[in-house]
């Protein structure tokens, strides 16, 4: 991959327009989850120390094309300590800006011409800027206005996390130590066939848990209760077990479950085998059985992929069990120098972070379906726009 990248670039004096993606969670206002915004840093300094005029542009939320205040960037804006332009389109800042200085652009969703990927808005976006830099490895999967309209109309280059993103990623599917283990959970098989079929074909061992996990031991005859699973994916769930199979790819199906009568955080919780659920049992998190074993691949493994975390690891303490031990058995093998650790997804790096760990992974990406769809190997236009052919 031949990406162009911002490290040898003369920007002094000239405007840049940087897409980041500030999509971090806000409650009342204050912002709970700042790494987004804290992983993009090191592109704004670089860009800053070496005179550049930026422009920050990014999103929050579905504001579905209307200015709705709801999803401002005004919390970021303080966040980061610098001026917030009210609307995205406007100009009138760029004329008193001197190099190094850094504004932030008001919610670029608030216009629906943003996820049309509309030329016109693009080329509105645009105007008056020397260059477009792409820092957001989050929305590259999107073929948006800010991810590639823009890049279709000024020199266009690569920030330096989403360049880290593209090295780490490929090296770890091109190249990975082994033996590869992947664990990969979350909610629909629907939303993951491809890359769970990429991951059968680069993996040694797969872990498939959470909804995903109940999905497949209904598919193979377990009992499920009334948890969440999709009936109609299971002959999707058995043509991805035998496709394991003919990989060379051991899948690894959850054993027992950790469940209740109410779906609640307080809920109490009783762990229990497949064979014993009953019909009004809800699976909430991963078993004892299962989170043991899990936890005994990850410290026989060399590489771990992970993507979702396997119960609902937000109830804390009573169902963020097996979610928490993977978690802190990946940081403790990743401390210890023997696994290389990719971690991905909000709800995953919630954990880690929830769990204190999050700073002992080899490598934490900032994607959720866009961490997805490269690890899949598909294109991802906000990426193929910056490559020279």
């Amino acid at each position: 991959m031949n990406l162009r990248t911002i490290d040898k670039l003369d920007v002094r004096g000239k405007y840049i327009l940087l897409r980041d993606d500030f999509n971090v969670q806000i409650v009342d206002g204050v912002i709970t989850d700042a790494f987004r915004i804290d992983q993009s840093m090191p592109t704004i300094s670089a860009l800053r120390a070496a005179g550049a005029r930026i422009a920050i542009c990014a999103h929050l939320g579905r504001p579905k094309g209307t200015r709705n205040m709801a999803y401002t960037l005004a919390p970021v804006a303080e966040y980061m300590g610098i001026p917030l332009i009210p609307d995205c389109l406007d100009k009138e800042f760029m004329k008193t800006m001197r190099d190094g200085d850094v504004v932030l652009l008001e919610n670029v969703r608030f216009y629906p011409g943003e996820e049309q990927n509309d030329p016109a808005f693009a080329q509105q976006l645009a105007t008056g800027f020397d260059i477009f830099v792409n820092d957001a490895f989050a929305v590259s999967h999107r073929a948006h206005a800010s991810t590639v309209g823009v890049a279709n109309i000024l020199p266009s280059y690569a920030g330096k996390l989403l360049a880290s993103e593209i090295e780490h990623l490929s090296a770890v599917m091109e190249n990975p130590r082994r033996p590869l283990l992947s664990i990969v959970a979350g909610s629909k098989v629907s939303t993951k066939i491809g890359v769970l079929r990429a991951l059968a074909r680069l993996s040694d061992k797969l872990i498939i848990g959470g909804a995903l996990g109940t999905t497949f031991n209904y598919a193979t005859g377990g009992k499920v209760g009334n948890s969440l699973y999709e009936a109609d994916q299971k002959n999707t769930a058995l043509e991805i077990l035998e496709y394991a199979r003919a990989n060379n790819c051991e899948v690894l199906l959850p054993l027992d479950k950790g469940v209740s009568k109410e779906f609640k955080p307080d809920a109490p919780r009783t762990n229990k085998d497949f064979t014993e659920i009953a019909d009004d049992d809800i699976i909430i998190d991963a078993g004892i059985a299962t989170t043991e074993r899990d936890v005994s691949e990850i410290r026989n493994a060399a590489t771990v992929i992970w993507n979702g975390t396997v119960g609902m690891a937000e109830w804390q303490p009573t169902w963020s069990y097996g979610s928490f031990a993977i978690a802190h058995a990946i940081a403790e093998q990743t401390r210890a120098g023997k696994l290389e650790s990719i971690v991905g997804g909000g709800d995953t790096v919630a954990a880690l972070t929830a769990c204190g760990v999050k700073d002992d992974i080899t490598y934490v990406s900032t994607g959720g379906g866009a961490f997805l769809e490269f690890i899949e190997g598909r294109t991802l236009p906000g990426i193929a726009v910056l490559c020279d052919s």
